[in-house]
């Protein structure tokens, strides 16, 4: 579906690929009939007005990149920032989870949610898992929700300085500083855990403070830098 020019720019033919969802701004250039509209962000909606669901929504909305869907017969290169590109082939029953500024593209026909990345992958969704993942982000500096993709597609990933792929399977968890997660694929759940107390972690953000721990089946996707995005 994804096919990768260089280290930075993949191309897609949308038609085969039933549609493309992107991050605005990624579009490089197209050649064909393509027709590109505003995406929904998916997760956030039915979670507005006031209270703590209110509040949740809002954090969902605004850990997330705008979006544009695009459709038609065609090609379009896709590319962003000079960064590094990596295409990641979706299989049924996995499940890619991915920061949403390290999310480039992925295939429209792709389930999409968001989770908290305090305790993706196991149960720790919700409102207790967003405002979990609320008093996290403040402290590493990382979002506080991932975007989860499952079903058959491709996604493409964004990263400074190239990736690492880890796999994940061993007796021991695999530990990733939080900055420089990129995302997680397959059977896997990860957690966010800190060694310090709250008033030694504040203001530091660094990896010795706050670690994501990765454990079940599958690959992390690490970059080479704790840059943002």
């Amino acid at each position: 579906m994804f096919e990768k020019i260089n280290g930075k720019v993949v191309k897609v033919d949308v038609g085969m690929a039933g549609g493309v969802v992107a991050r605005s701004g990624a579009m490089l250039f197209y050649s064909g009939d393509i027709s590109f509209a505003p995406h929904q962000i998916p997760g956030a909606q039915g979670m507005g007005g006031g209270g703590l669901m209110g509040m949740a929504g809002r954090m969902m909305a605004g850990e997330h990149e705008r979006t544009m869907l695009a459709q038609g017969n065609g090609q379009v290169h896709y590319g962003f920032a000079g960064l590094e590109v990596h295409v990641v082939q979706m299989q049924p029953g996995a499940s890619l989870r991915v920061e949403a500024s390290r999310l480039l593209a992925n295939t429209a026909g792709l389930q999409s949610s968001i989770v908290s990345v305090a305790s993706s992958g196991g149960g720790g969704g919700g409102l207790m898992g967003a405002l979990r993942g609320a008093a996290s982000g403040a402290l590493t500096g990382q979002g506080m929700f991932t975007t989860q993709l499952s079903g058959h597609g491709a996604a493409v990933l964004l990263a400074h300085g190239g990736f690492l792929e880890l796999q994940v399977g061993g007796p021991n968890p695999v530990v990733v500083d939080p900055q420089a997660f990129v995302a997680a694929y397959g059977n896997v759940q990860t957690e966010l855990k800190t060694a310090l107390s709250w008033r030694d972690a504040v203001g530091r953000g660094s990896g010795e403070a706050m670690q994501l721990h990765c454990v079940g089946q599958g690959v992390v996707y690490v970059q080479a830098s704790e840059e943002k995005l």
